[in-house]
């Protein structure tokens, strides 16, 4: 068998999510004979109970938010009989929407994946070795598949306290919320990382009175600490109760709600409560040490740059593994994965050219360099901060927070990576992650044409002030 022929190959993919169907249609187009397994949907938790459904609940909230900030410029939000006017969140409505979405989403992955040739089993998967995978089909069929190469990319799940027991109902991790039938009262989010400070912020648009409990001295502590300054800001000024250096001790309910008791001996109760405390990796009872895969302390799955486990022919990719949780971290690394057993063309995944983002309001995206690694002395790079402030669009737009920053070499002023806090960041930080792929200098960036007026116009701003002259 010659490996390099596709056509010779079978691929075994295991998990659905975006590394897992990604890979399935790369190999697919590649020509290799393509099974995957998935046990729930295919999406996986990506589309199914995380990116889709919070990313839609926050559009909604994102409107709420536009709507209670009518009136600043100048839009009359009163009745008829000139009573202050109110838009209320029928949150059984919105996640009825959220459901409807994620499914269909599910549901053209699905057709996409069968119209591309890839035989898809509903079922679970485990490894009797590096070439051979154990399925149970949910009718009950089970048999073995040889393979050629195999991919594992099974996703993570909450993680779950002893002190804090999820019940669904009133403890709640962040896939159970689209369960509830109306909007909570008081949520306490316990977990200050993007996941808590994502819902934290879109509750609070909904209506809902919100504390979020933070560990650290700071939200968002794995973040550019001047975004998380503005956003924490942010937050307080519009009301939200924000405990820092407050680790919770236990969670219970109490009657109707919860009751939240901190290491200090703090007690806060709410209606709710959401627990924002890490993710688990999928990897228990898949049989990983039957083919001798290596895995960390944590669970997660060692792999290199092009996604290889620590077994020729098996491959990871995906929240499962010790690379950087982002959906499209996951996909790029399911297809890399796909490419290299293949033989196709590939370039290991470069995790400093990854764009993320935050989706709270104001978002934070972020792309290359960090300015943490700027003052730790790891790097030399020149910075600068441009306030949205002075931008003529925010004003118009009455956007009072965020900036943009960016980063470059001091001798050939290559672009390093930037930071951006404004509404719709992840749009705005595309050109300066272009810029960062394709090595341009601040002075090519500031001199491409920005529109006026525009958001946009401050990154090219920011890149005019790091000019030098030669």
């Amino acid at each position: 068998m010659n490996a390099l022929d596709p056509s010779q190959n079978r691929v075994i993919v295991v998990g659905g999510g975006p590394a897992g169907y990604e890979a399935a249609l790369v190999a697919a187009q590649l020509g290799a004979d393509v099974m995957l397994v998935e046990r729930g949907h295919v999406g996986g938790a990506a589309v199914l109970t995380d990116v889709v459904p919070s990313k839609t609940l926050i559009a909604t909230a994102e409107l709420m938010g536009q709507f209670r900030e009518a009136e600043s410029l100048g839009i009359d939000v009163r009745a008829e009989d000139g009573a202050p006017a109110a838009a209320r969140a029928e949150l059984a409505g919105i996640n009825a929407r959220i459901k409807r979405l994620a499914s269909a989403q599910s549901d053209d992955i699905r057709l996409a994946l069968v119209s591309s040739g890839v035989k898809l089993i509903d079922g679970t998967a485990t490894l009797v070795d590096n070439r051979t995978v154990s399925v149970v089909e949910h009718s009950g069929n089970e048999y073995q598949l040889d393979a050629t190469t195999i991919l594992i990319s099974v996703g993570a799940h909450p993680r779950e306290l002893d002190s804090a027991k999820p019940d669904g109902e009133r403890i709640l991790t962040w896939t159970q919320l689209y369960e509830l039938p109306e909007l909570p009262e008081h949520l306490i989010v316990v977990g200050s990382g993007v996941t808590g400070a994502e819902f934290a912020s879109a509750y609070h648009a909904l209506g809902s009175e919100v504390t979020l409990v933070s560990s650290r001295e700071r939200v968002l502590p794995g973040e550019d600490q001047d975004a998380a300054e503005v956003l924490e800001r942010a937050f307080r000024s519009r009301g939200m109760n924000v405990l820092s250096r407050s680790r919770a001790a236990e969670v219970v309910r109490e009657g109707d709600g919860v009751l939240v008791t901190l290491a200090d001996g703090r007690k806060v109760r709410g209606s709710h409560c959401l627990m924002a405390v890490g993710s688990i990796p999928n990897t228990e009872g898949l049989g990983l040490e039957n083919a001798g895969v290596q895995v960390s302390e944590s669970g997660h799955i060692v792999v290199d740059r092009v996604s290889r486990t620590s077994v020729p022919g098996v491959y990871a990719a995906g929240d499962c593994t010790s690379v950087l949780p982002l959906a499209s971290v996951a996909a790029m690394a399911g297809r890399i994965a796909m490419w290299h057993a293949l033989g196709d063309a590939v370039s290991p995944l470069k995790l400093r050219h990854v764009a993320s983002n935050v989706f709270t309001a104001p978002e934070i995206a972020t792309v290359g360099v960090s300015q943490k690694s700027l003052d730790d002395g790891v790097i030399d790079a020149e910075v600068v901060r441009v306030p949205l402030s002075t931008n003529a669009r925010a004003k118009m737009q009455g956007i009072e927070d965020g900036f943009v920053k960016l980063f470059c070499r001091p001798a050939s002023g290559s672009v390093l990576g930037g930071v951006v806090v404004a509404p719709k960041a992840s749009e705005l930080i595309f050109p300066i992650a272009v810029a960062l792929e394709n090595r341009l200098t601040v002075d090519q960036l500031a001199n491409t044409f920005a529109v006026y007026p525009s958001l946009s116009g401050s990154i090219s701003e920011a890149a005019r002030k790091l000019h030098r002259r030669a």
